[in-house]
């Protein structure tokens, strides 16, 4: 989200109403009336930008493809959070969280970068994934059209009140109701997220084994298309 600047070089005298947004306001504001969603390659990951909001039960919730000059401000912030920097390693400037950005957004649709609009409020940040056309695919025995997650909380008030677990089953339901082609939904957090990997435990992920990346130990859990109404 680009910095919104309400100071002008004019001089300020005592009648002068200096207007200055709150990060919260700002986000308000611009998801208020969210743009036409920008469609991409249909054929890998079936039009997500299209999906559309779900009611959950913390409220209605939307996944947004990211746009740079939109959400760069933002998720920038949230991944200079130390706690979220010590599994996502990119903290720093900007420019770290944009390199990260443009990568998927440049590249063949595979792996979209979005933002987690809660009742209009971004607040949280995944990526929705081809794992069978990722490098993870070399580590496990990946199936055709197995889709992964990556997730993280944006603010720390919406982290441990098991919001989490709420908005990983809804995008778990989201990429098996609008992907038939897609058997099981995948995720790979790093073993040392506990917090993490309990989250994906109480959305009716299984935890199938652990797998060595080249970076790190990780968790590898799997939510079936055909157990989805069992756990």
């Amino acid at each position: 989200m680009p910095p919104i600047d309400a100071h002008t070089d004019t001089d300020s005298g005592p009648d002068t109403l200096d207007l200055r947004h709150s990060d919260e306001l700002v986000e308000l504001i611009a998801y208020d009336r969210p743009e036409a969603p920008v469609f991409r390659d249909p054929d890998l990951l079936d039009g997500l930008a299209g999906w559309g909001p779900v009611d959950t039960p913390a409220g209605a919730f939307q996944l947004v493809p990211v746009r740079i000059e939109r959400d760069l401000r933002l998720v920038a912030r949230w991944m200079n959070d130390p706690a979220v920097a010590a599994f996502w390693g990119l903290a720093g400037p900007d420019s770290a969280s944009e390199d990260h950005l443009r990568t998927q957004l440049d590249g063949d649709g595979r792996s979209v970068p979005c933002l987690g609009v809660l009742d209009g409020v971004p607040m949280s940040y995944w990526e929705v994934y081809r794992a069978d056309l990722d490098p993870l695919a070399r580590y496990y025995p990946a199936r055709p059209h197995d889709t992964g997650l990556h997730l993280l909380i944006g603010k720390v008030a919406d982290r441990g009140r098991g919001l989490g677990t709420t908005l990983l089953r809804t995008v778990a339901d989201l990429v098996l109701d609008h992907r038939p082609s897609c058997g099981r939904v995948v995720a790979e957090p790093d073993l040392r997220n506990t917090p993490c990997v309990a989250a994906f435990l109480g959305a009716g992920f299984r935890l199938t084994g652990e797998v060595d990346l080249p970076d790190k130990r990780v968790a590898l859990m799997i939510r079936d298309r055909s157990l989805r109404d069992v756990l």
